[in-house]
């Protein structure tokens, strides 16, 4: 495990279950039952700024996770510095020796 993952940034993975409605019908949904513990390193990706009232800030965020966190998915939920984050693309997996291999997870500040 690298470094910046090791020693990262504590985060909290909310994965992503099953559950079936009232209605029966089977919706996917963050793990209501509570969340994970990781350490993680982030890297900034893209932000816009909201310069004018009534426009959104958007902050992406790259996540990397170590290799042994499943069940996240689109519609999981990450929290991070104090705030709620949401996933943005599916998590992308880099496989490579014991050390190197890891997930790569864009998240996105909810407004």
């Amino acid at each position: 495990m690298s470094l910046q993952r090791r020693r990262g940034q504590k985060a909290r993975v909310w994965k992503t279950v099953e559950v079936t409605d009232s209605r029966g019908n089977a919706v996917t949904m963050a793990d209501p039952s509570g969340p994970v513990e990781v350490r993680a390193a982030f890297v900034p990706q893209r932000s816009a700024r909201a310069e004018v009232p009534g426009q959104q800030q958007i902050n992406v965020v790259r996540m990397i996770v170590d290799a042994h966190l499943d069940g996240v998915s689109l519609w999981s939920r990450v929290e991070y510095a104090g705030r709620q984050w949401d996933i943005v693309s599916p998590p992308a997996y880099h496989h490579g020796d014991r050390r190197t291999r890891h997930w790569s997870i864009d998240i996105r500040e909810r407004p």
